[in-house]
């Protein structure tokens, strides 16, 4: 057994509808089968056994890490391992409500075909982003709606999966859409200035389950993140020609920015709240995003 790899396994039991966990087993027969020694632990938040805890005390002592839960649970182990001196392959089995970033890799929602992914499947080195200091893997957004995912209610998003989210975006519409925030922004070779309603600094062919403008052009290792900002609508007219521009995904609207960027710096007038891989991300005045090019190496289906 001494000579066999090494391979850290975090089982997040409550993310999404509770499927983690149920194919443990299976999970481990497989890495067993291929010569990896299985190391299991459960994440338990509030507790010893969290993520960071669990990979920090394992740096250089494993060669695998695989978990099973949602993006939130995705997010928090890519933060320990960037945080490790030998960064050993990531392994992700999704068993969230929404699993963007999964969708965006193609790693399968199915879980026996996920197993077979994450133990033999092909690695890919992706970019992360950095927001003051902290990492994500898919998206860091701000403004109307982007606190849906993190302030959804977990029983909820159990019961009902991705439809929890449009109950909880229609009960919010009222002061999602009556929200603005004063802001400057400078990215790459462009600078703004002005009211907005909603932004994000994106990885993924999708967030929150819905495509934006994203399309296949999209590749998750190239340096660079998809940067969509929108601002506030003065009349109903303006309110109209963004849905409009929404509904089609099409960026072509005065009210629109989007673009590949490789850093953001942003100041608002007031501290404003970030959902961070569908999590809470803090509260900043001011804000800087940068793209870290091929920072974790994950298995992937490509």
């Amino acid at each position: 057994m001494s000579d066999r790899k090494k391979a850290l396994v975090l089982i997040n039991k409550s993310a999404g509808m509770g499927k983690a966990g149920t194919d443990t087993l299976n999970i481990v027969m497989r890495l067993a089968e291929e010569g990896y020694e299985p190391i299991v632990y459960p994440i338990i938040p509030g507790t010893d056994l969290t993520s960071e805890k669990i990979i920090g005390d394992y740096d250089g002592e494993v060669s695998m890490i695989l978990c099973s839960g949602g993006d939130g649970t995705l997010n928090h182990v890519m933060n320990a391992i960037m945080d490790l001196k030998e960064k050993p392959v990531l392994s992700y089995i999704p068993a969230g409500s929404t699993n963007d970033f999964a969708k965006g890799l193609g790693i399968p929602s199915v879980m026996s075909k996920a197993i077979d992914v994450a133990v033999n499947g092909t690695p890919f080195t992706y970019d992360v982003g950095r927001i003051n200091g902290r990492y994500f893997n898919y998206v860091a957004a701000f403004g109307a709606f982007s606190k849906v995912s993190y302030a959804t209610d977990q029983d909820l998003k159990n019961v009902l999966g991705y439809a929890a989210y449009v109950i909880s975006a229609i009960a919010e519409l009222p002061q999602n859409i009556g929200y603005s925030c004063h802001l400057q922004i400078e990215a790459d070779d462009f600078i703004e200035e002005g009211d907005y309603i909603f932004g994000a600094v994106s990885n993924s062919a999708s967030v929150a389950g819905m495509t934006l403008f994203a399309n296949d052009d999209i590749k998750q290792d190239d340096g660079q993140m998809e940067l969509l900002l929108i601002r506030s609508p003065k009349n109903l007219a303006d309110f109209n020609g963004i849905l409009a521009a929404l509904a089609v995904r099409e960026p072509d609207n005065p009210h629109i920015t989007y673009r590949q960027v490789s850093k953001v710096h942003i100041v608002s007038d007031e501290e404003m709240e970030w959902t961070i891989d569908g999590e809470f991300g803090g509260a900043y005045k001011e804000t800087n995003i940068e793209v870290i090019n091929k920072a974790i190496t994950i298995m992937t289906t490509r």
